[in-house]
C-alpha cells in the first residue's frame, strides 16, 4: 500500500529531474539509499556533482518546503553523499549541495543552487 506521502514525493522528484534536465543538468542517479540518509537525486551540472534535495508541500498554508531542510536533515544528505563519493571513486570534484522546493499541487517549483555547505 502506497501512502499519501510516496505519491507525493515520487510526482515531486519526477518534476524536479524533468526540470534539472531542462536546465541542462544531467542525472545520474536518484533516490539513493544509505544507512546514514538518502539521495533524491544525484546530478551534473557542467563540471560539478550536485547533491538535490526535493522537498514538496501542497498545503500552501504550510512553512515553505526548503524551510523543512533542517541542520539534521542537512548532515544526513552530506553523510550520503560522502558515501556516494566513495562508493563511486569520486575525489576531485566539486561537490554542491541544491535543494529544488515543490509548491503546491499545480507543479510550481523554486530551485535553490549551493542550499547548503558541507561542514567539517
Amino acid at each position: 500500500m502506497t501512502d499519501a506521502r510516496q505519491v507525493i514525493g515520487s510526482w515531486s522528484e519526477d518534476l524536479a529531474a524533468q526540470y534539472l534536465q531542462n536546465q541542462g543538468f544531467e542525472i545520474l542517479d536518484r533516490n539513493v539509499r544509505y544507512k546514514v540518509g538518502e539521495l533524491d537525486i544525484v546530478a551534473e551540472d557542467k563540471d560539478v556533482l550536485v547533491f538535490v534535495e526535493v522537498r514538496a508541500r501542497t498545503d500552501p498554508k504550510q512553512v515553505h518546503p526548503a524551510a523543512t531542510v533542517t541542520r539534521t536533515k542537512q548532515r544526513r544528505v552530506i553523510k550520503a553523499a560522502m558515501a556516494y563519493c566513495q562508493d563511486h571513486d569520486i575525489t576531485d570534484r566539486v561537490i554542491r549541495f541544491d535543494v529544488v522546493a515543490v509548491l503546491g499541487s499545480d507543479g510550481q517549483l523554486e530551485h535553490f543552487p549551493n542550499a547548503f555547505e558541507a561542514y567539517r
